[in-house]
């Protein structure tokens, strides 16, 4: 089978997100030919270059969304040729119809999909859009939309400036429609399109589906409509509101044109439903995350200090490391010998530097007599270390260092550090957001988020009770051998593909009517090592479109042309 793997910000790129799940799934699935279209983030993205990738990997597709509109930095984007008079107008009558849904409240999923696959197609017959996009004509769509009878306040609000820098955020986002994508030798070829997350990866799987009738596979592991709200928190109110209209009106159309749905989590699923996904397509499949680097401390090969509580993850506000300190200031009044190891990847950016720099002057201010060093371990009750310093080499002896893991987050999509605590066998005091309850399954300790002291009660509960702790990790070590490991992930892709092409015959252009439709591209026999008998008989058409061998050379197409045959001669007696 030949997938399409449609990526934003991340795979095969070296940085970004959902690089591990994507090469797992990648490498995992060694069986299927996989293509990929990867849209980058950044030019530092681009410049830290790929991934080695397998050989089954038979090409990738890279664009820039994020460069100036004059650039051809990819030379990927179709040329852009002068509209005449009927595609100008055809322009304006796409392009109104989906601004128009955009500026309502009321959700008009019809004007929004004909706005879009019309601006589609004319991209697709006469070229790029994006000098339309950019067009004087296009900002007073967008004015006249704004300033139409029935739409949302906060609309009716824009301004000139307004109009101005939401028409330059709709040209970038949609820039995937002017793509050279969709031919037969890009993503017209594949036999399933699978977008790796919401939003602008999945939009050109939606016009792989409507130009060459792909199906669609979309697995969203985080939310990415609310990623898309927070991003927008520095716009003016008028262009948030626009773009949050863009945003949920793409979302339902992914999810009503998608055949199948794979949220990671609860969390994710309720979004998805709330955005109009129907439930009948959804179906959670939980991230998979390798166990072997965590074995040795989950057999107990490490037990861990038995006074001492250790968070890891990234330094950033939503973790509510203050929450943590306040809580733990508590926990020390009632068990004096208990320590805390905050231990994390190196801070990135103002915010994670200004926000460790927080934590550390408020570490000093609760335990003044003892925050000597903020990198000791010594008589320091709490230290901040850096995953690959001295104190903590591995992300395995980060886990080993205590016998309580602690997340005291805010905002949690899927709590990564809590399945690789699980997979250590540790006991776990986590707030309730995000899929933590999910993760965790009954096999630790869930306090509300924000309240240090529940935080701290629950914490002291555990270190005063080894044997409760010995039960609850050996619990969630089962439970995430379970659910949570790379085998459960790919196995249930294996699954989903194969169901997914059982229901979405290959249909090959050059095939006449009457023709029935190939469940695959590629025969499963193309991966049956060994000679195969010649063809006996030139009455089976081969798969012209298959890199492998053809079904005339199959062992099943010999066997069938010798029933035929023998049909045959029994007529003609």
């Amino acid at each position: 089978m030949r997938i399409g793997l449609l990526t934003d910000g991340g795979y095969p790129y070296t940085t970004g997100e959902s690089r591990l799940w994507c090469d797992r799934l990648v490498r995992g699935l060694a069986r299927h030919e996989f293509d990929i279209f990867a849209l980058s983030r950044s030019a530092e993205q681009e410049q830290q270059g790929l991934l080695a990738l397998p050989p089954h990997v038979r090409q990738v597709r890279t664009a820039s969304p994020w460069s100036a509109p004059e650039s051809r930095h990819t030379g990927r984007r179709r040329t852009e040729r002068g509209y005449g008079r009927r595609e100008r107008r055809e322009f304006a009558e796409c392009f109104g119809r989906l601004a128009a849904s955009l500026c309502t409240e009321r959700a008009d999923g019809d004007a929004f999909s004909d706005g879009l696959y019309g601006l589609a197609s004319l991209a697709r017959e006469h070229g790029g859009l994006g000098g339309e996009l950019r067009s004087e004509t296009a900002v007073r769509i967008l004015e006249a939309a704004c300033r139409a009878p029935g739409v949302n306040r906060a609309v009716q609000a824009a301004r000139v400036p307004d109009h101005l820098a939401f028409a330059s955020l709709l040209e970038r986002a949609l820039r995937p429609l002017s793509l050279d994508w969709y031919g037969d030798d890009a993503l017209g070829a594949v036999d399933l399109c699978h977008a790796a997350s919401g939003g602008g990866a999945a939009l050109p799987g939606l016009l792989a589906k409507r130009f060459c009738g792909v199906p669609l596979l979309v697995t969203e592991y985080g939310v990415q409509l609310r990623t898309q709200y927070l991003a927008n928190a520095q716009l003016s109110v008028p262009v948030r509101a626009l773009q949050a209209g863009f945003q949920r009106r793409l979302a339902a159309e992914v999810y009503a044109r998608a055949e199948l749905i794979t949220p990671g989590n609860t969390h994710t699923r309720r979004w998805q439903e709330r955005c109009g996904a129907d439930r009948a397509k959804l179906r959670t499949v939980y991230p998979g995350m390798s166990a072997d680097r965590f074995h040795a401390v989950g057999e107990g090969a490490y037990e861990g200090e038995p006074h001492t509580l250790v968070w890891v993850g990234r330094i950033e506000p939503a973790k509510d490391l203050i929450a943590l300190l306040h809580a733990f200031a508590e926990v020390r009044r009632a068990e004096p010998e208990a320590r805390l190891r905050l231990i994390a990847a190196p801070a990135e950016g103002a915010e994670a530097v200004t926000y460790l720099a927080h934590c550390r002057a408020l570490a000093a201010q609760l335990f003044p007599d003892e925050a000597a060093d903020a990198h000791a371990v010594g008589d320091n009750p709490v230290s901040f270390e850096e995953i690959g310093g001295p104190e903590a080499p591995e992300l395995a002896d980060a886990y080993a260092a205590g016998s309580v893991v602690v997340l005291s987050s805010v905002v949690e999509g899927f709590p990564v550090s809590l399945v690789e605590a699980m997979f250590c066998g540790r006991a776990t005091v986590s707030t309730d957001t995000g899929a933590v309850v999910e993760v965790i399954g009954g096999t630790g300790l869930v306090v509300p988020p924000r309240n240090p002291r529940a935080l701290a009660d629950a914490c002291v509960a555990l270190l005063r009770d080894p044997e409760r702790r010995s039960r609850l990790g050996a619990a969630a070590r089962a439970r995430a051998l379970e659910l949570f490991t790379v085998e459960q992930n790919l196995a249930a892709f294996r699954g989903i593909y194969l169901e997914l092409m059982s229901h979405n015959p290959v249909h090959r252009e050059n095939a006449d009517e009457s023709a029935a439709p190939q469940p695959f591209a590629h025969p499963a026999e193309a991966h049956v090592p060994g000679r195969w008998a010649a063809p006996t008989s030139a009455r089976i058409p081969s798969n012209s479109h298959s890199s492998g061998p053809s079904w005339a050379g199959s062992p099943i197409a010999a066997l069938l042309q010798q029933r035929l045959d023998a049909e045959a001669e029994g007529a003609g007696a």
